[in-house]
């Protein structure tokens, strides 16, 4: 708790240095008279990130006086939507919230993809991670990971694992575990995660690696059940599930982060003002008590810099990641 304080301060006091300039975008952009900003997500509705974004959309206006629509781009993990945001005018008509796969996994995996990550967009800060919990149909025969590898071990090639797309977290990061756990399981890709869960619900998939967002009504109405999370600490929201890492897999993690960015070239007052708009929303209690609840973890940066300096350094390590697992798409 004494660490998120010194964070919050820290944000705020960013935040006020912004101000002058903040007000004065903020009084030029009212005096223009509201606008009507995109929010650009990669994937269909009902996903944690839509989800997030939806927030977002809803609280924002209070704020900044814009009115905002959120614009669902799904293909290709998330990169389908980047490319159109690469290509958008950098007038602040235009934003999306991103995730960890589409800026830092992404272009590392696929032959080709229609940005620049470190080039073509402008950071506005995180807003928090998505945690991923490891989840079967309830009917299967393992209630733990290492009954999960026993099972896998004895029956090879006869387990799926659904992910919500090629390049995601929940993607490489079963693979990950795959390789760790020395175990044979087919990997379904979807577009979305879900469908991917619809798929294991009905029993069609095995297993799924997905965020908690997506997965803990379901968890809790038992329609599914949970293996494991991709979390350090067990979830707050799912005390009774041991993380993936505490069951023989130290270090394990699966933990995607949301941040929202403009286009290159975007006036830096402007990304200064949404910044502090964004952090004001997404600190209020309502909002906070709404993101724990469906699973995320708030998390913030201290400035545009910072947040800008955080993909440097995810897209050189999630490089080596990639690498690592072998996986190659065209």
């Amino acid at each position: 708790m004494k660490n998120i304080g010194i964070k919050r301060r820290a944000i705020v006091l960013a935040a006020a240095a912004m101000g002058v300039a903040g007000t004065e975008t903020a009084q030029a952009q009212a005096a223009k008279g509201p606008r009507v900003v995109k929010i650009i997500v990669g994937f269909p509705a009902g996903q944690a990130t839509d989800i997030v974004a939806r927030q977002l959309a809803e609280k924002l206006p209070a704020v900044t006086g814009n009115n905002y629509i959120v614009d669902n781009r799904p293909g290709q993990g998330g990169s389908l939507a980047m490319g159109v945001l690469a290509k958008s005018a950098p007038d602040g008509g235009v934003m999306m919230l991103t995730h960890m796969s589409a800026v830092a996994t992404n272009p590392h995996m696929y032959k080709s993809v229609p940005y620049d990550s470190l080039k073509d967009f402008e950071a506005v800060g995180l807003l928090g991670d998505l945690p991923f919990v490891l989840v079967t149909h309830p009917s299967t025969p393992f209630n733990n990971v290492q009954e999960l590898v026993r099972y896998a071990k004895e029956n090879p090639g006869r387990l799926t694992n659904a992910s919500s797309g090629n390049g995601t977290v929940s993607h490489l990061a079963m693979e990950e575990f795959k390789r760790r756990a020395g175990i044979d399981i087919l990997h379904v890709p979807y577009k979305g995660s879900g469908p991917g869960l619809t798929d294991v619900i009905a029993g069609q998939v095995s297993l799924a690696l997905e965020t908690a967002a997506a997965t803990q009504s379901f968890i809790q109405s038992g329609r599914l059940k949970a293996l494991g999370a991709g979390t350090e600490k067990r979830l707050s929201t799912m005390p009774n599930v041991p993380t993936i890492a505490e069951q023989g897999f130290n270090g394990f993690r699966a933990v995607t982060w949301l941040m929202l960015l403009y286009p290159a070239g975007t006036d830096k007052q402007l990304v200064a003002s949404t910044f502090a708009a964004m952090n004001k929303v997404m600190q209020t209690p309502e909002v906070d008590a709404y993101m724990r609840q469906i699973g995320a973890v708030p998390r913030f940066s201290a400035s545009p810099a910072e947040a800008a300096d955080y993909i440097r350094s995810e897209y050189a390590r999630w490089g080596e990641t990639v690498k690592r697992s072998g996986v190659r798409l065209d």
